[in-house]
């Protein structure tokens, strides 16, 4: 038998099936559709500050332990207001203000949270469905499909021609800001052909040698980022002026406006080259 003083070697160990006590001091995201419910300093309050808002969950979802403390998500209805000192933020407005482990359960969170919400019924049979005993899972009674959390694979590259990089600016893009190319990856793709594929229909650049970088879950709403470098291998930019507005090559040193801060995996790409061409970044 293991011992069960033996420390684990990571902070959070998630699982699915909710102990029989929450102990002393439990966390809890409550989540209003995909909004946490924090304070005005944008902290998550403790579970005893939510509890004397009177704020009933519909439903709760056990998440794991962070450091001996189970975790929990729960889902308030629509209604739900909070009292003064208190407020719904979505968990964009919260990078400062979380921990990177606190702001990553959050994101485990609130899919959780809209799995739950969103497979109550079967989509073959209408039946309810039912929480599995075994993993995170509904399953319904009388098709037997199961139901998982929804994770969506997608790729980011940092297209590289020596020493310059592509960066575009999406439609959806604040003005003036321009990022690293990304997409989904499709049924039956790799990863890699998604990079290729991507690039090409978003510029019409070619490249190769794509290699790994990094990866990061993304819950806007439920991507997995799978960060790539690529290099350029041919073609001129050409842009389709509706999805991509504008792309073009830039060096280290002459570089646009990019999103500001180092909370996403673009900004780690673009870190990355700028540091390998000889820019000081912040830490």
């Amino acid at each position: 038998m293991a011992n069960s003083n033996h420390q684990l070697p990571f902070r959070f160990v998630p699982h699915h099936r909710a102990p029989e006590h929450p102990g002393d001091d439990p966390i809890l995201f409550a989540f209003r559709g995909r909004e946490l419910l924090v304070n005005e300093k944008l902290h998550l309050p403790t579970v005893a500050e939510i509890d004397a808002h009177g704020l009933e969950a519909v439903r709760t979802q056990y998440l794991g332990r962070l450091d001996g403390r189970h975790c929990y998500s729960a889902e308030l209805p629509n209604e739900a207001n909070p009292q003064s000192g208190y407020r719904f933020a979505n968990l964009h407005m919260l990078h400062a203000t979380l921990d990177d482990m606190h702001r990553a359960l959050a994101g485990r969170a609130v899919q959780i949270v809209e799995w739950d919400r969103t497979h109550q019924f079967c989509g073959a049979c209408a039946e309810p469905t039912v929480l599995s005993e075994i993993d995170r899972s509904r399953s319904c009674p009388k098709c037997k499909i199961p139901m998982y959390p929804r994770l969506a694979p997608a790729m980011i590259v940092a297209v590289e021609r020596d020493d310059q990089i592509l960066l575009a600016r999406g439609a959806n893009f604040p003005p003036g800001i321009k990022s690293v190319l990304a997409g989904f990856v499709e049924p039956g793709e790799s990863a890699e052909d998604a990079v290729k594929r991507e690039v090409f229909e978003e510029t019409k650049i070619l490249v190769d040698d794509v290699q790994y970088f990094a990866s990061q879950a993304w819950p806007f709403p439920n991507s997995l980022m799978l960060g790539y470098r690529a290099k350029y291998q041919g073609g001129e930019i050409e842009v389709d002026g509706e999805e991509i507005l504008e792309a073009d090559w830039y060096a280290a040193k002459t570089m646009p406006s990019f999103f500001p801060g180092k909370v996403s995996i673009a900004q780690w790409l673009i870190h990355d080259f700028l540091k390998r061409n000889g820019v000081d970044v912040p830490d």
